[in-house]
């Protein structure tokens, strides 16, 4: 390690909400790591039981409780009690890569470095035989290099920020916006680069059934439908997104084809399938939402029935 890397300390939060088992993975995946962290907060959204057994079986883990629903105050109240330089983000549900916090730490050691965003797998249960959610989600979820490319965010279940950037940015919000959209867009518009990494990798699990991605794009649509609803051109953008979305998987052929995420024709087809069958009921709910539906009620709260 070089003395760059010596002078930085990683502060790592992650927030949880009923996942107990995944929890206790990610805390094995950081105890793991070519690089330690220097600190862990768990923060515990309102689960049915905190995990304090789990915590109290890694070194260095701090479990906190934040009541306000939400990831965005979860994180807030573990950034309120770290103490490092470097704040490393990840989710409850994710696998740190082994080499995360060290390729973190080499980046940071760059002085014009100010915000990270890594890859974002899927964790295949079986690589051998996928789901068709683990073929679609492999190709079409967690594209953080186009997040950042295109949007000016990255996702906050993989991020590395300088306690100073987001000293400056501010604090993340709650469950009515996208809190990760929301947080990055703001540093952007301060004039704060964030510097995608493919080496900084975290393995998410697909989700099990189509009704957990549909609970997903419902949150997403009803913040843009939100934000879109205001004037004649927004409108009018909605009702064209909305038609197109539904023709949308014809033009993604080449691109399922071409993917290196994933390999052989079955488990692209079944990418297709997953694919097709997410953006129809997109445009559905798009159209619904244009037809009158509550936005309010499809945004909802994280991970609360």
């Amino acid at each position: 390690m070089t003395s760059d890397n010596l002078a930085i300390s990683i502060s790592v939060v992650i927030p949880h909400l009923n996942q107990p088992e995944f929890l206790r993975r990610c805390l094995i995946s950081l105890a793991s790591g070519d690089r330690q962290p220097d600190e862990v907060f768990v923060v515990d959204n309102g689960s049915d039981v905190m995990p304090q057994d789990i915590c109290d079986g890694f070194a260095g883990v701090t479990l906190l409780r934040e009541d306000t629903p939400g990831p965005g105050p979860a994180r807030n109240l573990g950034v309120s009690h770290s103490t490092g330089n470097v704040l490393a983000f990840i989710d409850a549900d994710c696998l740190a890569d082994p080499v995360w916090l060290a390729v973190a730490a080499r980046e940071m050691a760059d002085p014009d470095a100010q915000i990270l965003g890594g890859d974002v797998r899927i964790a295949l249960v079986d690589p051998e035989k996928l789901t068709m959610l683990e073929a679609y989600e492999s190709i079409y979820a967690y594209r953080m290099d186009r997040y950042i490319a295109r949007e000016g965010f990255t996702g906050t279940g993989n991020l590395v920020v300088r306690r100073a950037v987001l000293d400056d940015v501010g604090s993340f919000a709650g469950v009515s916006v996208a809190e990760d959209r929301d947080w990055g867009q703001r540093a952007t518009a301060k004039g704060y680069k964030i510097r995608y990494v493919a080496e900084m990798k975290a393995y998410h699990p697909a989700r099990v059934d189509f009704s957990e991605l549909q609970q997903k794009w419902d949150r997403h649509m009803a913040h843009d439908f939100t934000d879109a609803w205001v004037n004649l051109g927004g409108k009018l953008k909605w009702a064209v997104k909305s038609l197109a979305m539904g023709i949308s998987p014809l033009a993604e052929i080449f691109r399922i084809a071409a993917s290196d995420r994933i390999d052989g024709p079955y488990n692209k087809l079944l990418a297709f399938g997953g694919l097709a069958r997410i953006r129809l009921y997109r445009a559905g709910r798009m159209l619904q939402l244009m037809a009158g539906m509550d936005s309010a009620a499809l945004s909802g709260r994280w991970n609360r029935s």
